[in-house]
């Protein structure tokens, strides 16, 4: 089904949209949404997210139909308008394809043509939308691109995903190469992104093994999250699997230098807000999990030593039937007011 925004103040266009469409209403080919002017319209987009196409006049109160068009890649870069208004002369429609409408119909309309104008746009509309499905197919990308963002990309509708949050159980885990930082002062920088990048790619083939998510690359650190069942039990065989695998590299030359990799790793789990967290003004945003497990998970991470897997004591029990734990002790943390109990996974 389509679902169609109609934007014109005339008072009785609504009923002969309805009368003529009756049949595709019916049969749930299309449904219609109306608004009156421009400034309305854009509230209807924020409140249907899952629009497909926009028919709309120019000449309206509050704001007009040109203006409109210029507001919707901000509101909606997906959505794709149609112009159909009476003032059909070569200077308004060629305003209106330079703001960005895809097709233009004069008035007094003609129904059927309306009808195939429509069907073609949200023809267009739909091959985009299977596009960007078909992105997340691509197991390459999967590889190189950011996680995030393919998931923000091929939700149901690609804009509803933008203000979207939800708390969720999961797990987290921060993967840091230790004692890289270093290398980057001694070694040219071609040199250090290779060796960085080849190993980021033996620890997200682990992560990607176990379902987890890459949720995104900071410095000479990875962080993962891992949801659905056994999340946990997935991220910490994957932190054992990762030292392992980072244990068996061997010993880096560039140069006089000598670098045998190690990692540290933190993993928390629990409930944490799940959304696109950045600047909407910017238009970047980060698909994302905050809260203070993750955080938590993150200075757990700046606790552990090279070779370590550190988690906290409520973590701890819920994994000491599966995995061999030893206790640390308690260390204080930032932003923590009593000291947090510590266990490192051995096995």
């Amino acid at each position: 089904m389509a679902k169609i925004l109609v934007v014109d103040d005339e008072t009785d266009l609504e009923l002969l949209v309805k009368q003529k469409f009756r049949r595709k209403i019916r049969e749930s080919v299309y449904e219609f949404i109306f608004a009156q002017n421009g400034e309305e319209a854009l509230q209807k987009v924020k409140e249907h997210p899952d629009l497909d196409i926009i028919l709309s006049d120019i000449n309206m109160p509050v704001m007009d139909g040109l203006t409109l068009l210029s507001r919707l890649p901000e509101a909606n870069p997906m959505l794709k308008a149609v112009v159909v208004s009476a003032y059909g002369d070569m200077q308004n429609i060629r305003t209106a394809m330079n703001r960005g409408a895809f097709d233009f119909v004069c008035k007094p309309v003609d129904f059927e043509d309306l009808d195939l104008t429509m069907e073609k746009t949200i023809l267009h509309v739909k091959q985009m939308q299977e596009t960007i499905k078909a992105i997340k197919e691509n197991n390459i990308l999967k590889m190189y691109v950011d996680e995030n963002v393919l998931n923000f990309m091929t939700q149901k509708s690609f804009e509803s995903s933008l203000l979207k949050s939800e708390l969720v159980d999961a797990t987290v885990m921060f993967i840091d190469v230790c004692g890289f930082t270093a290398i980057t002062e001694q070694v040219a920088a071609n040199t250090v992104v290779k060796l960085l990048n080849s190993l980021f790619d033996t620890i997200v083939k682990e992560i990607i093994s176990q379902g987890g998510h890459v949720d995104k690359f900071m410095g000479d650190a990875v962080m993962a999250v891992f949801r659905g069942d056994y999340h946990l039990d997935k991220a910490i065989d994957t932190a054992l699997a990762v030292k392992e695998q980072i244990s068996n590299t061997e010993e880096i030359i560039a140069g006089k230098l000598k670098f045998k990799p190690e990692i540290s790793i933190g993993i928390n789990s629990g409930e944490m807000v799940s959304g696109n967290i950045g600047s909407a003004s910017l238009k970047r945003l980060d698909y994302t999990v905050i809260g203070d497990v993750v955080n938590l998970a993150q200075r757990l991470q700046s606790t552990a030593k090279a070779g370590q897997i550190i988690i906290t004591e409520e973590t701890y029990q819920k994994a000491k039937e599966s995995f061999s734990c030893e206790k640390i002790g308690e260390v204080v943390l930032k932003n923590k007011a009593k000291p947090v109990t510590i266990y490192q996974v051995v096995a």
